[in-house]
C-alpha cells in the first residue's frame, strides 16, 4: 500500500442528508484521453448485489419498504445478527458469462458491480477483511474474477461501485450508530477504517482483476478535500485510464453522477450520467413489482 488518506472527524448529524453524501457538486467533465470511451458507451448495466440480496426486504417476517440494500440500516440491524446472512448467502446459479452475454447483446458497453456496498460486505476475496463472499459464505466462489474473464470475452468494460464512507459493518466507519454509538463518539477512528479496509480494498480490486473502467464511488460525507485528492491520485497510480465518479466528493472525479433516478431536462456540461432502476429499488425486494416500461 503506497498511499495515506487522511480525513477529518465526521461531524455529528440527526439524518442523512443525500446531497452532501452524493459529493456536492459536478465533476467539469474530462477531457483527457482516458474518457473517450465513456462518451461514446452511453449505455450500461449498474448491479446491487450483496448480502442484502438473500435477505430481500424482509426482516424478522417484515415487509420493508424502499431501497432494499439500505435494509440493515433503516431496521437497526446489528452487525452480528446480519453478519447471519452470510452464512445462507450460495448463488450457485450465478453465470458470469450470461449476465455479460445479455449486457452485450442489449447494446451495453460495460458493466459496474457493487463491489462493497454500505453494508461492508465485499463481493470479491478480500485480504483486507473476512466479511466477503469467499470467506463467509457457503458460495466459496469470487464472482468479480469470474465477471472480468466474462467482460473481457463478450469486449465489456468492467467497472466497480465502492461505498468509502459509509460502512454500517466496522466501527470505525461511519453509519453505524445504533451498534457502536455516533460516528464522533470516543473509540471511533474513521482513518483508521480508510487504512486498513477501504483502501486496502480499492487496491485489491485494482491490481488483481484486470483493467479496471472505472470506480464508482458513493456517499463521500465529510471525507477532506486531500483524502479525495490522495484516493485519486493512488488509483491513477495503479490504473492511470481507470475513470473516477464525482461522488468520490469535493467536486473532483472525471465525470458527473448525477442524483439517483435524477432524469435532467437537458444534458449538463461535461461528461455525466444518470443511473436508475427497473422498480422502485435499487436491489432486490421481493415485493416490489412496481416495474418501468421499456419506453421508460
Amino acid at each position: 500500500m503506497t498511499a495515506k488518506i487522511a480525513a477529518r472527524k465526521p461531524e455529528p448529524k440527526k439524518d442523512l442528508d443525500m446531497s452532501t453524501l452524493w459529493g456536492g457538486g459536478a465533476a467539469p467533465g474530462d477531457t483527457h484521453p482516458r474518457a473517450a470511451w465513456f462518451r461514446e458507451s452511453k449505455y450500461a448495466m449498474f448491479i446491487h448485489w450483496g448480502l442484502y440480496a438473500q435477505a430481500a426486504n424482509v426482516y424478522r417476517g417484515k415487509n420493508w419498504h424502499g431501497i432494499a440494500e439500505w435494509l440493515m440500516w433503516r431496521a437497526r440491524i446489528s452487525v452480528a445478527e446480519y453478519e447471519l446472512l452470510a452464512r445462507e448467502f450460495n448463488p450457485q446459479d450465478f453465470d458470469a458469462d450470461q449476465w455479460a452475454r445479455i449486457a452485450r447483446d442489449a447494446g451495453m458497453r460495460y458493466m459496474v458491480l457493487t463491489a462493497k456496498h454500505h453494508e461492508g460486505f465485499a463481493m470479491f476475496k478480500s485480504k483486507a477483511s473476512p466479511f466477503n463472499i469467499v470467506d463467509a459464505t457457503p458460495f466459496k466462489r469470487d464472482p468479480i474474477a469470474e465477471l472480468a474473464k466474462s467482460c473481457k470475452k463478450y469486449g465489456l468494460g468492467l467497472g466497480f461501485y465502492y461505498s468509502q464512507f459509509l460502512d454500517w459493518h466496522e466501527k470505525d466507519a461511519a453509519g453505524n450508530d445504533w451498534d457502536f454509538g455516533p460516528d464522533d463518539a470516543p473509540g471511533r477512528n474513521f482513518d483508521r477504517y480508510l487504512q486498513t479496509k477501504a483502501l486496502p480494498q480499492i487496491t485489491e480490486l485494482l491490481t488483481n482483476y484486470g483493467d479496471v473502467a472505472l470506480i464508482w464511488f458513493d456517499c463521500p460525507g465529510c471525507i477532506s478535500r486531500s483524502a479525495c485528492e490522495a484516493l485519486r491520485d493512488h488509483i491513477r497510480k495503479l490504473q492511470p485510464d481507470c475513470l473516477i465518479n464525482s461522488r468520490i466528493g469535493n467536486g473532483l472525479g472525471d465525470y458527473s453522477s448525477l442524483g439517483d433516478q435524477e432524469v435532467p431536462v437537458t444534458g449538463p456540461e461535461g461528461l455525466w450520467e444518470t443511473v436508475d432502476t427497473h422498480n422502485d429499488t435499487w436491489a432486490y425486494s421481493r415485493h416490489d413489482h412496481h416495474w418501468k416500461s421499456p419506453r421508460e
